[in-house]
């Protein structure tokens, strides 16, 4: 029985303890484990294993579970699937719980058997929790465990559950796996336990997972590539609004969103989320402006605010909530370069409505013009909206889903359509689309004295 060592935070190996990971440079996250396998004599476990033609597969032995809400699951493609494998990570108290608590009564509801195993809460919080969301079941079966036996035993079962929820994977420890709760080896063994168990009875098992300080998720990078389905929940805790996103789906889309409003009753569905985000706009003001961005393969309305004011430091501040800070760098550069603008003696904040996070390179001409409308005091006309990646040179570049960002605008009825010039601008009104190519183009609009 060989020893060695496992780092919990990269999973590098070492037959030798160490005070610091040689690979990712952390200290003390070495962990001790058991290599308890051995040289398999392929002679003697020969099992007879026959191809399969592709023609001789059935589509129709996948069975689609419904959630009882037919957004969730046009969300993840036709439902779930019986036998997955599902990942939820999120931030401490972003709501993962209340999600997964409303969505496997929705199962029940549906007729579904649901189980929902808990290694953090005891059953009197789970208790509160679901009375707080209207929850009463007899169907809703609540366990409080740290071990994985009487889980599998339950799984096991005749009349097993349909649907499971683990809450969560750092939480529950194997027997069989060396190491501490929430290890590598733990998280390993823990899932592929469930994974296979899973495929046995075509169960639901819905996995939830911690996220680091550096927003990834907890544990090794395998725990990804194990599961079927990997969902994000994002959103800012003192927002009502929550961000679903899919970054893995083998059963259906991989780039879907799902945006949520917490209530006093839990989270709610938003069903048309293109304009949910600008029920509170004032258009009179300065440093604000709308940008059609793709979270997936949907377009959103979201609006950027700016605030440009003079800085009494020798440093300027430069602060950005819901966008990379790097990427706001780089756009003041570009406008200090290529127009001219005194940015290095001003201070600068920027942040996303509603505390969502997006990463659309496309929302670069929109924070610039948002930039720029604060910089010199005067508000973006009314009813405008912007798209378009900007380059270190200045110029505006096209980016994915033009044809879907020029369709939702037009039929969200906007004066001013401002973005790249592409080859699907030619299909709207001349009067409202305003083809930019360089970021000077800029100074045409309105709201730039330059």
């Amino acid at each position: 029985m060989k020893k060695g060592y496992v780092c919990s935070f990269c999973g590098a190996r070492f037959v030798k303890w160490q005070g610091q990971c040689s690979r990712c440079g952390r200290w003390g996250t070495l962990e001790e484990i058991k290599d308890l396998s051995k040289k398999d004599d392929l002679n003697s476990h020969q099992v007879e294993i026959a191809p399969i033609s592709l023609k001789e597969i059935s589509k129709d032995n996948i069975k689609f579970l419904s959630s009882g809400s037919s957004i969730f699951d046009h969300f993840l493609g036709r439902g779930m699937v019986a036998g997955s494998v599902i990942l939820l990570a999120g931030e401490p108290g972003v709501g993962k719980s209340t999600f997964l608590m409303q969505l496997l009564s929705g199962f029940i509801k549906s007729g579904l058997n649901g189980l929902y195993v808990s290694g953090e809460e005891s059953l009197y919080q789970l208790k509160l929790r679901a009375d707080r969301l209207g929850i009463c079941d007899d169907k809703f079966k609540l366990l409080c465990t740290q071990n994985l036996s009487p889980i599998i035993s339950i799984i096991r079962e005749k009349n097993s559950p349909d649907f499971i929820v683990i809450d969560s994977i750092q939480t529950i420890k194997s027997p069989e796996a060396s190491g501490i709760m929430g290890g590598v080896s733990q998280i390993k063994e823990v899932t592929s336990r469930l994974y296979e168990e899973a495929k046995k009875k075509d169960i639901v098992v819905l996995i939830v997972s911690h996220i680091t300080k550096d927003g990834q998720i907890a544990g090794p990078k395998l725990l990804e590539h194990m599961v079927d389905v990997v969902l994000y929940m994002e959103g800012d805790k003192l927002s009502s609004y929550r961000v679903l996103k899919i970054t893995k789906n083998r059963f259906g889309p991989s780039n879907n969103i799902l945006v949520l409003e917490m209530e006093t009753g839990g989270l709610k569905i938003v069903k048309d989320p293109s304009t949910f985000f600008l029920t509170s706009r004032d258009s009179t003001s300065s440093g604000s402006s709308l940008v059609m961005a793709m979270e997936g393969k949907r377009p959103l309305v979201i609006e950027i605010q700016a605030l440009v004011t003079k800085g009494f430091g020798q440093n300027p501040r430069r602060t950005a909530l819901g966008i990379d800070l790097n990427r706001l760098y780089l756009l003041i550069a570009i406008l200090e370069k290529r127009l001219a603008l005194r940015f290095y003696e001003m201070d600068v904040y920027v942040k996303i409505s509603a505390g969502i996070k997006i990463s659309d390179p496309a929302m670069d001409l929109g924070i610039c013009s948002a930039l720029i409308s604060s910089y010199f005091d005067i508000p973006v006309p009314d009813r405008s909206v912007f798209w378009g990646e900007v380059d270190l040179n200045g110029f505006i570049r096209p980016s994915f889903g033009e044809d879907k960002r020029l369709l939702q605008a037009n039929n969200l009825n906007f004066s001013k359509i401002i973005c790249p010039r592409s080859k699907y601008v030619d299909e709207y009104p001349k009067e409202k689309i305003h083809s930019l190519s360089n970021i000077k183009e800029l100074t045409s609009l309105q709201f730039c004295k330059k």
